[in-house]
């Protein structure tokens, strides 16, 4: 028999149906507790073409092996299509047979969140129900950190009650389009009302950035003292959604300290400008196993620029799931 005949192939619906947010966090948590180094990692490469980028993400820890590869194509908007399409194939590591191919888009959606509620989670713990949240953006990765930060949250039953209080923050309400979100109440404001974006800002516990744009989108004086910034969208060395002041002020998490010092906009414009030092980032693996403490007086800055171990455990942990829903007959 063919290696492909037992190929499972992980569209978006059973990557949704297989595997809560919650599992997801926790699967990363896990990884990183039983030894993955993110710096071990081999770095994404890209390549130009016409209608954008080509990444490709290897990745290999444990038992697994995997790799993504996603086009990224600004102008698809205007064609109806994701900005964001692309396929994860998972490996065995000791045979390099193919076990499963996965929807690349959905995986990303899935993985990105769950890494900034690792990374962010023990800053929340404690606080009174429901956050305020702000997140500047709608689109998939708007939607799936509320998605995730109110998995993971919320008690199993809510009876109805939200856990999370979220303004979304989009150029054009018209246009946005959230999905339902469990324990979730949301408003929508337009980012031209300023007044309004202001006030929520300053008083959220967690604001998100999830967007394309390339220029801080609020000013980091407004952030209470104890604010948590989750910062996805800018992953390009001359991009930041975030203010430079931001990082110099806040405790920065990233996911690997020389990934951000290469990749991460902010990061490398509050180390350029002297308000932040190489060593004082501090990478997620530390956070997640507690062998560092963050500062409860500061803010909290995360900055993801994602990376390919994250989506090998969440991929693995997928399939698991898939083979635990469709055991194999024994020979």
């Amino acid at each position: 028999m063919s290696p492909l005949t037992a190929l499972a192939v992980l569209d978006a619906d059973a990557i949704s149906r297989l595997l809560r947010p919650r599992e997801a966090v926790a699967a990363l948590e896990a990884a990183l507790r039983g030894g993955l180094n993110p710096a071990a990692t081999t770095p994404r490469s890209s390549v130009p073409a016409p209608a954008g980028e080509l990444l490709l993400m290897p990745a290999l820890a444990g038992d697994a092996a995997g790799v993504k590869v996603v086009g990224i194509a600004p102008g698809n908007a205007r064609l109806g299509l994701p900005r964001i399409q692309g396929l994860y194939v998972l490996f065995d590591a000791a045979t390099l047979t193919p076990r499963a191919v996965l929807d690349g888009a959905a995986l990303t959606t899935l993985r990105t969140p769950a890494v900034s509620v690792a990374a962010v989670r023990s800053a929340l713990d404690g606080r009174p129900l429901p956050l305020r949240a702000v997140v500047f953006g709608a689109g998939p990765q708007g939607a799936g950190h509320l998605r995730t930060l109110a998995d993971v949250l919320a008690p199993s039953s809510t009876g109805g009650v939200s856990v999370l209080e979220a303004t979304v923050v989009v150029r054009e309400v018209s246009r946005a389009a959230l999905p339902p979100l469990d324990a979730v109440s949301v408003q929508v404001l337009a980012l031209d009302e300023a007044a309004g974006v202001r006030t929520a800002v300053q008083e959220a516990d967690v604001v998100v950035c999830a967007t394309t744009a390339r220029e801080p989108l609020f000013a980091a004086a407004d952030l209470r003292q104890d604010a948590v910034v989750v910062a996805v969208g800018a992953h390009e060395p001359d991009a930041q959604e975030v203010e430079t002041a931001l990082a110099g002020r806040a405790s920065v998490v990233v996911e690997d300290r020389a990934t951000a010092l290469r990749d991460a906009g902010v990061v490398r414009a509050a180390v350029a400008a002297g308000l932040l030092a190489a060593d004082d980032v501090t990478p997620v693996r530390e956070v997640v196993t507690g062998s560092v403490s963050l500062d409860r007086n500061r803010p909290l800055l995360f900055v993801s620029v994602g990376m390919a171990w994250e989506d090998l455990v969440v991929a693995d942990r997928l399939h698991r799931a898939h083979r635990e829903e469709n055991p194999q007959p024994k020979r």
